[in-house]
């Protein structure tokens, strides 16, 4: 067998005739979903957040909260106001997902441009990668309590690892167990794992119930704990506030960007709306809420807060029988549950998915997940939940680039181009394409998205040691709103001065995506003559001129054609 050949077996699979550059740009999975896979209802989008909500990361971002000095009614206030928040922004991205059934890589061709989309999806692909292993760290933790709870003396394996690794055996045992155990998980496709988070939905919530239940118990009753006060005043204790309410939207961060990847599964664009308004700022108050609680019963039980739910069952086990064991083990079995099927939604899925957008031609979304878990495991993911300090840093500093990412995608939909796409062009290479822009760049948007990341930087030199003014303190304080504004306002000022091309042709709100069906992406004679319409858009003709085209352009610009 040649190379070549060797090297065409390796091809992902995708639509015959695409021309050399096409296939560097598209494969079957980052395709419009066809009709066919568009099986999400809104109760799908329901289950999937109830299930994402119920894991150990969301109780940590709570529970940190009562470490800082917040009482659980203020902790409780954060989180409401926080996830309420990123439901709007997640409701944003994805009506782009469910309107044109497209995906984040491919979203952000439109406003980045067709190969100056590459930088953000390898940030968010690279993202991803240190998360699935922050996330299989967590899963782990989960292994060695379930391993613990039947085997006391796992407690005492001999270590052999140096000190410099930051791990012992026993806990590196346990977070290679839970990573082994989570590839079969990657195998299936997108459309499919819903059916994951159905059981997850009815598993996880009921051993958190109980774990909730078992606090109270241990701590003689809710009174004890809700009486807990605060342990900060004054500015201080507003300023933790505005990090715990930023903590919360910093946790949704990634799938802020992302939810056009799920949202593109939606049978219709409203199914991702209500679903998803209601029920994540719902479903993270409640598991939060039980978070805050089991960490203020732990102040009641051992007079200090242990902020990770893991390290108070772990403390559960001390001197425990049978049934308290047999106890642990099953709600330390329904939070490595949770975590698989928080690591394959936000993580795998989404570092897949940008993979496949990088490298079309031999990665498809299952090869993606499987490269993102081999990153997880060569990193080190233990080091950033040594305190809760460096885990709420990482989502901070996560959340700065994510946000620049976020405000140029929603400024240059709803308010630059309000709701109009062009969706066989953004599989396009040509260099008279909507999209191209410069040398396939938009610089309108790179400059929008480091004046987003600027407005933080000085803020996170200071959040990690160094002596900074004040004032960069306060903006990094807000650092998700301050880079989304400052970008997404940037990219509307500059798109007003130096218009982009493919705008909506009749100046108002246009959405067609109801046109896409299941668009052929190889060119042939017809494209070519389609294209030749389009030339236009490269800057030839006047903005007005376009506009006079109307409803008319859009229907030339997103025909229905089946590949059949």
């Amino acid at each position: 067998m040649g190379v070549t050949e060797f090297l065409h077996k390796l091809e992902s699979p995708h639509e015959p005739g695409l021309s050399s550059a096409q296939l560097m740009l598209t494969n079957d999975d980052l395709k419009p979903v066809e009709p066919a896979r568009r099986q999400w209802g809104p109760w799908n989008f329901v289950g999937f957040w109830i299930a994402d909500s119920f894991n150990i990361n969301t109780w940590m971002i709570s529970s940190s909260m009562i470490t800082a000095g917040l009482s659980w009614w203020q902790s409780w206030i954060c989180v409401w106001l926080g996830y309420s928040i990123a439901a709007c922004f997640i409701t944003l991205t994805g009506r782009i997902g469910a309107t044109y059934h497209i995906g984040f890589p491919v979203v952000c061709r439109s406003s980045f441009g067709i190969w100056g989309a590459l930088w953000p999806v390898f940030n968010r692909a690279a993202m991803a990668c240190i998360w699935y292993g922050v996330q299989s760290a967590i899963g782990g933790t989960c292994v060695y309590l379930m391993i613990r709870s039947i085997w006391s003396s796992f407690e005492t394996l001999p270590n052999s690892m140096p000190a410099s690794s930051g791990i012992n055996t026993r806990d590196y045992v346990s977070f290679f167990l839970f990573w082994l155990l989570s590839l079969p998980a990657i195998w299936f496709p997108v459309h499919q794992i819903r059916h994951l988070f159905t059981v997850k939905a009815f598993v996880v919530p009921t051993a958190g119930i109980s774990f909730f239940i078992w606090a109270i118990v241990k701590a003689h009753g809710i009174g004890p704990i809700v009486h807990q006060p605060n342990t900060i005043h004054g500015s201080e204790l507003g300023w933790a506030m505005v990090n715990g309410i930023m903590s919360s939207i910093a946790n949704f961060a990634t799938l802020i960007v992302n939810d056009p990847d799920f949202a593109r599964f939606a049978t219709k664009p409203r199914d991702q709306l209500w679903s998803q308004l209601i029920t994540i700022p719902t479903g993270f108050a409640i598991t939060s809420f039980i978070g805050i609680i089991v960490s203020s019963s732990s102040t009641v039980i051992y007079n200090q807060p242990i902020w990770s739910p893991l390290d108070l069952l772990g403390n559960f086990l001390e001197g425990a029988g049978s049934g308290a064991r047999f106890g642990v083990f099953c709600i330390s079995f329904a939070f490595a549950l949770a975590q698989l099927g928080t690591n394959i939604a936000a993580n795998s899925v989404s570092a897949g998915t940008d993979m496949t957008a990088l490298f079309p031609r031999y990665l498809n979304i299952r090869r993606g997940g499987y490269v993102c878990a081999l990153v997880g495991l060569a990193m080190c993911p233990w080091n950033l939940l040594s305190s809760s300090n460096n885990f709420t840093t990482y989502l901070s500093s996560y959340s700065v680039f994510l946000s620049s990412i976020a405000g140029v995608l929603i400024s240059d939909y709803y308010f630059v181009r309000k709701g109009y796409l062009e969706v066989l062009d953004l599989y396009s290479a040509h260099k008279n394409g909507p999209y191209y822009y410069t040398l396939g760049f938009n610089w309108r948007a790179y400059a929008a998205y480091i004046a987003g990341i600027i407005i933080n930087v000085v803020g996170f030199a200071g959040a990690i040691g160094d002596k900074v003014p004040i004032g960069a303190t306060y903006i990094y304080n807000v650092n998700f709103f301050a880079g989304f504004i400052v970008a997404s306002s940037t990219y509307w000022l500059l798109s007003k001065f130096f218009p982009v091309p493919a705008k909506s042709p009749t100046g108002k709100w246009l959405e067609v995506g109801d046109r896409v069906v299941d668009p052929k992406l190889a060119y042939d004679a017809a494209d070519l003559e389609r294209n030749e319409l389009y030339e236009p858009y490269s800057g030839n003709r006047s903005v007005e001129e376009d506009e006079k085209k109307g409803v008319e352009t859009a229907a030339m610009a997103n025909p229905v054609r089946d590949e059949a």
